[in-house]
């Protein structure tokens, strides 16, 4: 290693679906130093993403408790002593913009840290990393993580996103459930009807969002839901959801009224929900952590984009289809403003119609039920 660094851990606690986007650096990282020498720290309810990426040995993620303020204090301080026990060469930090994760990469005593750094305003994380990485937020953010192990080998202090790099594309892990899953999965669906040879359509109507803006409407969730139904008498429509969805996403489907219809929020860990991925034809979501996790599947993905744009979050995949207005006001919401913003009438995402989200999914139906023929 010109850079001299041989044991590396990666700081990415929230948003699993950015984890998925940076598989390829993670695999770079193993080809560099090897799978025993890489380490990641990452809230406990999100570790399975990275165990699903295969990438990080089980017994190298570290994981954060969150069950309060003060459980997650003492579990990042007792994480902490066990990662300076390693005695890391360097830490990457996968974070935007956080303050915390740059204390938090400072703490585990590494001797090389690469961030990212706002050169021109921008929220300001102080002069904890040794290698201040400019955000740039004109390339994908798959690439925007690989410029932060680059940095690593680059021999200076503060170093731009270099936009002459070229990723290495990787193929993304084709996440493989056991029979057993698969056959649970099948016997819970059976409950409401589904057999062997049932076909199905997910909706994700995320109806807890931490990001309200996002959201596109419960109203144009049960039209859609409706017009597939009629559409194919065959198809079966699933709604899914987090734990705290459970209530509202039960609504939705009483208004459906169909008795293929019917909802498995809350239902589900998230190894299920992924398995279910891998039993169901189409999955229609914003953009949210299901796109992301569905691409490590071969389901047919319906990303509605509205406050982010899909030129940066959206996934590498051939089977994700993004719906986006594009209108001259989105995206509004980016790393250098904390995802803060004045709109309080997300019409980015009002804009998309149910048509346009019938058409799409009816469209990619119809092309999977031929190729399954």
């Amino acid at each position: 290693m010109p850079s001299g660094y041989r044991k590396v851990l990666f700081l990415k606690l929230a948003e699993q679906g950015s984890t998925v986007l940076a598989f390829e650096t993670l695999h770079r990282a193993v080809a560099r130093v090897g799978r025993e020498n890489v380490y990641f720290l990452v809230f406990e309810e999100n570790r399975f993403v990275v165990d699903l990426l295969g990438l990080v040995p089980r017994e190298n993620v570290f994981t954060v408790e969150t069950k309060s303020a003060w459980s997650m204090v003492t579990s990042c301080l007792v994480r902490l002593f066990e990662i300076r026990r390693l005695k890391l060469d360097a830490c990457v930090d996968l974070e935007f913009f956080s303050r915390s994760t740059a204390v938090i990469a400072w703490l585990t005593g590494a001797k090389i840290r690469a961030g990212f750094h706002a050169s021109f305003g921008g929220p300001y994380r102080g002069d904890l990393f040794t290698h201040r990485v400019g955000f740039n937020a004109n390339q994908h953010t798959s690439r925007v993580f690989g410029s932060l192990l680059e940095a690593l080998d680059s021999g200076t202090a503060c170093s731009p996103a270099s936009e002459g790099s070229v990723l290495v594309m990787v193929d993304i892990p084709r996440f493989m459930p056991t029979s057993e899953e698969c056959d649970e999965m099948r016997a819970q669906l059976l409950e409401f009807g589904v057999g062997i040879h049932g076909t199905i359509v997910l909706l994700n109507a995320n109806a807890g969002d931490l990001l309200p803006l996002r959201k596109w409407s419960g109203d144009n969730y049960v039209s859609v839901a409706r017009r597939l139904l009629d559409q194919f008498p065959e198809c079966f429509v699933v709604f899914t959801g987090s734990p705290g969805e459970e209530t509202e996403t039960a609504v939705l489907v009483g208004r459906v009224a169909s008795p293929r219809c019917f909802s498995l929020a809350g239902r589900t860990t998230l190894r299920e929900l992924v398995t279910l991925y891998t039993l169901a034809d189409v999955l229609v979501t914003n953009d949210s952590g299901p796109a992301h996790f569905a691409a490590l599947t071969e389901i047919e993905v319906v990303v509605l984009f509205g406050p982010e744009t899909p030129v940066l979050f959206a996934a590498n995949t051939p089977r994700n289809h993004v719906l986006w207005a594009g209108l001259a006001c989105s995206p509004c919401v980016n790393a250098f403003n904390n995802r803060q913003t004045a709109c309080r009438n997300n019409l980015c995402m009002q804009s998309i119609s149910v048509g346009q989200v019938f058409n799409s999914v009816s469209r990619i139906y119809e092309k999977r039920q031929i190729r399954v023929a």
